[in-house]
């Protein structure tokens, strides 16, 4: 099934609370998905067709296969025969106009739902931080196949929003049918997204300092949570990166959000320069840079890391020297190079 109607699909039963999955163990031949309702499970196969008349709903029904399976149709419009045709045999429909039903042995569905048949096709994949987390969400991870429910649990985002984005990101070419990534060009539409403005500040906090672990959220207890994550240079050089990095150098982070940077400038002051800062702080473009943190075993740094594809995209900020050490540098066998 096309991953932009699954997206649609799964956007549209969960605006009326019903869970919609993957059929469990040996999938059944042409089942696509499982309706869910309070454990009330009806198996459903889906088309996708632009235009659904009584003619077409019959010839679709006549082709669903065993009995006791549901076919749904999505179409940008179902006309009002064809949908009395669907829903007295065992079928239902999406009509992308507003309008969801289904009608099986254990479930009635009949529901208007937002309309999405008429909007315009998303342009630019990466506009705007849906965009932003879609894209790195894939390079975090190139060579996975993606669905959309899966990616949109993941990233705490709507089913449909995840949906339009993958299909920009396959329309300009920068991901494969399969939504994996084809090359090193995704990493670079990424690269030129990618914020750099920062706030630097005139103290250090110390990882040793419990009073400021909490009101400055350093997560330095569980690499898991969200946290402080180390980057650029002094990130690059603690994974191996060809470059050098020296002790007392200004230090780089991702922190959670906007209010950390302000409680971090009032509590550890504000430089006046570049030349004075002991550290810079920047909220984190996407959540997956703070929640995916690095702990490192080989004392280089003492901070929990940005993963090297965050700290990747810090370099390539730099035209010159970056992205000299970009053509230089690949991480270890935990991760992919995408650059």
């Amino acid at each position: 099934m096309d991953t932009d109607v699954e997206g649609l699909l799964v956007d549209a039963f969960a605006q009326l609370g019903i869970e919609v999955r993957p059929l469990e163990g040996a999938p059944a031949r042409g089942v696509d998905l499982v309706l869910d309702p309070d454990g009330v499970a009806t198996r459903v196969r889906v088309k996708h067709r632009s235009l659904v008349t009584d003619d077409v709903a019959a010839r679709l029904l006549a082709d669903a296969g065993p009995e006791g399976d549901a076919v749904l149709i999505v179409a940008d419009r179902v006309t009002e025969s064809a949908r009395k045709v669907l829903t007295s045999e065992r079928g239902g429909y999406l009509d992308l106009r507003g309008r969801l039903a289904i009608r099986s042995d254990r479930l009635v569905v009949d529901a208007d739902v937002e309309p999405v048949g008429l909007r315009a096709q998303r342009s630019d994949a990466l506009s705007g931080k849906a965009g932003l987390e879609v894209a790195t969400a894939i390079l975090m991870r190139p060579n996975r196949s993606v669905a959309v429910r899966e990616l949109a649990r993941e990233l705490g985002r709507s089913p449909s929003t995840v949906s339009e984005t993958l299909a920009a990101l396959r329309r300009g070419g920068l991901t494969d049918g399969s939504n994996a990534v084809l090359d090193t060009d995704l990493f670079w539409r990424v690269a030129d997204r990618w914020p750099s403005r920062r706030t630097l500040l005139a103290n250090l906090p110390s990882t040793g300092e419990a009073t400021l672990a909490q009101p400055l959220r350093l997560g330095l207890d569980d690499v898991g949570e969200s946290g402080w994550a180390l980057t650029d240079s002094a990130a690059a050089a603690a994974y191996g990166a060809p470059l050098a990095f020296r002790s007392g150098q200004t230090l780089d982070f991702f922190v959670p959000d906007q209010s950390t940077v302000r409680r971090a400038t009032t509590l550890l002051g504000a430089a006046t320069s570049p030349s004075d800062a002991r550290a810079s702080v920047r909220v984190a473009p996407v959540p997956a840079v703070v929640m995916n943190r690095v702990a490192t075993d080989n004392h280089a740094s003492e901070w929990p890391l940005a993963q090297p594809l965050f700290v990747a995209l810090d370099l390539a900020q730099d035209l010159g020297r970056g992205r000299e050490i970009l053509d230089a540098w690949t991480p270890d066998d935990r991760w992919i190079r995408v650059w």
